[in-house]
């Protein structure tokens, strides 16, 4: 089969290639998935370059298992492990977990429910990294209540128009961030509220908020929590990645202060679990969450489109499609 494939880090117009290798074999939990759309998330991005360096020793662990990057898919059941219950060969199906960027990928059964009937496999494949962190931050992170007022900074990105959606439908009002190109796109997905962060401050401002689900980590923690209520609450869910440690000060700093400060969240990793992909689901079938896509690239352009993410500036999601020729 054809598959994206990564033997180094670096730029991934350097280390991603396209080639052939053998379609893999599920085992007894696992589902065989015909890829249709995958998408990407900044995490792919820094798993690929290898950053920050001092994680490095941990991606390269997990690519000696697969050197297929790509987690979120959505694709057809093709054949299933012994063991598996809910899903069946010719399910069209979605989730989150390894190898996506290929023409087959091998999935675990508990990351993988059956696709929203109203979204179409573009769209679908987006319901996997990005989503979950919207949805696990704002529920269980944030505990988000009807009449919550909520600030998404990053409200264009990947999490943030998740975010902005899952906050409305859970009744929140809620308050987007975001730069002058992309405001009239975040009012389109439900922002009740619209700053404009080339133009205005929100830590200097009179509004407060319940939550903030802060996606880019541009002020430090201090000023950012000057925006809270007294019983608010601040997720750090941003950072600028680079060298031996960037990207990490910011979550051990939210971490340290959260044992102090009880506006300070603890930070996550986001998990698939059929419950989670099954809440995604359901919200998506309601018409209360649509994807917001940017570009759709064929399978073998996967190294401008990894490339176009970590620049920082895709409004919404980014697709692989394996529906577009190579």
């Amino acid at each position: 089969m054809k598959a994206i494939v990564q033997t180094k880090f670096g730029s991934p117009l350097d280390v991603l290639k396209l080639g052939e290798i053998d379609t893999p074999t599920p085992g007894k939990d696992e589902v065989l998935v015909k890829v249709h759309a995958a998408s990407i998330h900044i995490g792919d991005y820094y798993t690929i370059a290898g950053l920050p360096y001092v994680m490095r020793p941990m991606f390269k662990a997990m690519r000696a298992k697969n050197d297929v990057p790509g987690m979120d898919v959505a694709g057809t059941v093709e054949a299933v492990g012994d063991d598996v219950t809910q899903v069946h060969p010719g399910d069209e199906v979605f989730g989150s977990h390894k190898g996506a960027f290929a023409e087959y990928a091998c999935f675990p059964e508990r990351s993988l429910v059956t696709k929203p009937a109203n979204l179409t496999f573009e769209q679908a494949s987006t319901l996997g990294v990005s989503a979950l962190t919207a949805l696990q931050g704002l529920r269980d992170q944030g505990e988000v209540q009807p009449g919550h007022k909520v600030l998404i900074t990053g409200a264009s990105g990947g999490v943030g128009t998740f975010a902005v959606q899952i906050a409305k439908a859970m009744g929140a009002e809620a308050t987007g961030v975001c730069s002058t190109r992309n405001m009239e796109m975040v009012r389109s997905i439900g922002a009740d509220h619209v700053i404009d962060y080339t133009h205005e401050d929100f830590t200097e401002g009179d509004r407060r908020y319940d939550f903030i689900f802060d996606n880019v980590g541009s002020r430090s923690l201090s000023d950012t929590r000057r925006a809270l209520t007294a019983t608010g609450r601040l997720l750090a869910n941003g950072a600028q990645v680079g060298g031996w440690f960037g990207g990490l000060r910011e979550p051990i700093a939210a971490f340290a202060s959260s044992l102090f400060v009880p506006q300070q969240g603890r930070p996550f990793v986001s998990t698939a679990n059929p419950e989670d992909l099954a809440a995604l689901k359901e919200l998506a079938e309601a018409g209360k969450l649509t994807p917001v896509l940017d570009r759709t690239f064929p399978l073998d352009q996967t190294p401008d489109a990894v490339a176009q993410v970590g620049e920082g500036h895709a409004q919404g999601k980014t697709i692989i499609s394996l529906e577009k020729a190579n």
